[in-house]
């Protein structure tokens, strides 16, 4: 198969038989990518609030009902258990485990959001003569967590972890400008410049992900990132959670310029 031309289903089969197991940021062009977070029904309701709470790290795309692993909006048919790279097992908000399928953890009272993600609006950046310096690279996003703390909710709290792009200063307000037509992926940027101003130590150890190179004259762009419920899962402790794993994204079936639209079918 020819990932390069491959439609959504086709790459998700790839990934459901294991012949895909890496990054998904150059996987089908032009259509939205979504993060994943599956909760016991018991922390639901508290992640539903965290999400409304956090729209801009958090845009809530779909929720599956309790026990069902099936989408029925963003890729009509898709099995969240099996349709991802790769995932993350987390038992009292420790990592323990990152499997390519979750078949075998799979209960009835789990409930699954997808969540949109920044993936969306590369190609619309690439297009508008912007850098996005890891698809240059070939590599995954780098993913920091910062100071700044996400708003909590019932029993979730945590910091808001952002990606990073660098870009030459004078195209800063272009980049706002057009992620900023992606709301249900992130929007636009939440910081630019001086990392230190929202906690970020050093840019070449990124919590997650891959760094990436800073050309001489760029600064450092932040979008808010789909793996802030992960901190806060870590955070909170919750007892069980299952998400991507960073980087390794569900594909959807909705071009990205679309996506406002159908994220408002998805939340009713």
């Amino acid at each position: 198969m020819d990932v390069s031309t491959a439609s959504p289903r086709q790459v998700r089969a790839a990934i459901a038989r294991g012949e895909i197991t890496g990054n998904t940021a150059s996987l089908c062009p032009g259509y939205a990518q979504a993060n994943l977070v599956i909760l016991p029904k018991d922390w639901a309701f508290d992640f539903l609030l965290f999400g409304l709470r956090n729209k801009q790290a958090c845009p809530i795309l779909e929720v599956l009902d309790p026990g069902d692993p099936i989408s029925k909006v963003i890729a009509p048919g898709a099995d969240v258990r099996d349709e991802l790279p790769r995932y993350r097992l987390w038992l009292g908000g420790e990592l323990v485990e990152e499997p390519t399928d979750i078949r075998h953890l799979w209960r009835d009272d789990l409930v699954s959001f997808y969540l949109g993600c920044s993936f969306s609006f590369d190609d619309a950046l690439r297009a508008a003569g912007l850098p996005v310096r890891h698809q240059e690279m070939g590599v995954n996003v780098p993913m920091y967590r910062t100071k700044l703390p996400a708003a909590p909710a019932g029993r979730l709290h945590g910091p808001l972890v952002v990606s990073m792009r660098p870009m030459p200063p004078e195209l800063v307000a272009k980049a706002h400008l057009v992620s900023g037509d992606f709301a249900e992926a992130h929007g636009a940027p939440v910081h630019a410049g001086d990392p230190a101003a929202i906690g970020i130590v050093d840019l070449d150890h990124p919590e997650y992900g891959d760094a990436v190179e800073v050309r001489p004259g760029e600064v450092p762009v932040f979008w808010a990132c789909g793996v802030t419920p992960q901190a806060a899962v870590a955070a909170s402790r919750v007892e069980l959670a299952l998400t991507h794993a960073p980087g390794h994204m569900f594909i959807t079936d909705i071009k990205a310029e679309e996506l406002g639209h159908k994220a408002l079918v998805a939340c009713g």
